[in-house]
């Protein structure tokens, strides 16, 4: 029976709604002991915090991040068109270099949970056929009127403070009917199943893209100018702008390309910078052993030889992950397990000083006045 399925649904809708909204009149009840906003604004989230949390996490791209904030805090101010996406943006440039970790980051730092993306792998739209994953079935065939399969309507709509945040990652691999699909989302916020029973608003999202055109394009202007090390100046990201533009036009029709709101590029990774990003790895490392009450610590040999092995420029982060799990997981992973064993016990409260001793890393436990 479609049409209780409609009602179920759409009753589902309001109710969440309903909730979100008892939740905002709570926290206006309060006073004002959050962040300080608009007295007329619908939203309520902490964009210094959210600076902070993108800062501490993505290394080399200060450009990017700076650009995001002000979109953020223009959001925040609740002044955009109400008939479209709270913002549209495109994020391209190489692989491994944050663009994707970027949104999850925002979703952390908004829900607390970096999976509240609405994410979309454009490579599993690669085929015309499977369009209809996202826009439904057409009239008639099994499914029409429940439409989309792979939208996530909760993620997608947030609540009534905080925007739903959507990812449609690589989006130069999507078939061209699904690119068509989108152009009405970008145009006034909407999603018509081809059905054309039901409808999925976009109006309270953030829409992010993500693309890895333009990477042989930008490469070959670095290597003959060498300025994408750190934030290039004005006039550098004025050219990178005007070649991705011609890159994208190369795959997306021009009237796609004129919707999206920001298209901004990351740098590549530099040497210089790997040591924060392992910085990184390490702290979500040490996360994760929190739930064995253990920390481990890196001394500079572990830290030069963990650099020296990982950078590889045409890979970015990913290849220090790799380099980072190959190195220290798998080595501490046999420290813990040999411990337990010989002391017939669970390894709790202990403090480990990673160092090389040779060509591999080895573990030691750290003495009250090595950890302070």
């Amino acid at each position: 029976m479609p049409f209780l399925t409609d009602r179920i649904q759409d009753t589902e809708r309001e109710m969440r709604q309903k909730r979100a909204l008892d939740e905002e009149n709570c926290i206006s009840a309060r006073g004002h002991s959050g962040s300080p906003r608009l007295a007329s604004s619908r939203f309520g989230f902490d964009v210094a915090g959210i600076e902070a949390e993108l800062r501490a996490h993505i290394i080399g791209q200060d450009h990017v991040i700076d650009e995001l904030i002000r979109y953020l805090r223009t959001i925040s101010a609740d002044i955009g068109d109400p008939r479209r996406p709270l913002a549209s943006v495109m994020f391209t440039g190489p692989t491994g270099v944050g663009k994707t970790e970027t949104v999850r980051l925002l979703a952390r730092a908004l829900y607390g949970d970096a999976d509240a993306v609405c994410r979309v792998d454009m490579n599993t739209l690669a085929q015309e056929h499977y369009a209809a994953a996202l826009t439904g079935a057409p009239p008639g065939y099994v499914g029409s009127k429940e439409g989309t399969t792979i939208l996530n309507q909760e993620k997608i709509e947030g609540s009534r403070n905080l925007p739903g945040i959507v990812l449609f990652d690589e989006l130069e691999k999507a078939s061209d009917e699904v690119v068509l699909a989108l152009l009405n989302v970008f145009d006034n916020g909407m999603l018509t199943v081809a059905s054309g029973e039901r409808t999925i608003s976009f109006r309270n999202s953030i829409v992010f893209m993500t693309s890895n055109l333009g990477t042989k394009e930008l490469d070959r202007l670095r290597n003959r100018r060498r300025f994408l090390q750190g934030i290039p100046p004005k006039s550098n990201r004025a050219r990178v702008h005007d070649i991705m533009i011609n890159v994208l036009l190369r795959r997306f029709p021009p009237e796609f390309i004129n919707r999206i709101d920001h298209i901004e590029t990351f740098n590549w990774i530099s040497a210089q910078q790997i040591p924060d990003i392992l910085a990184v790895e390490v702290e979500r490392l040490n996360a994760r052993l929190r739930k064995h009450s253990c920390q481990i610590k890196l001394d500079r040999t572990a830290i030069d030889f963990l650099a020296k092995k990982s950078y590889d420029e045409r890979f970015g982060a990913r290849g220090i992950r790799r380099t980072v799990r190959k190195h220290l997981d798998f080595p501490l992973a046999d420290y813990l397990l040999d411990s337990v064993g010989q002391e017939a016990e669970t390894i709790g409260d202990i403090r480990l000083l990673a160092r090389l001793e040779g060509t591999r890393i080895i573990f030691e436990r750290m003495h009250e006045r090595q950890h302070r």
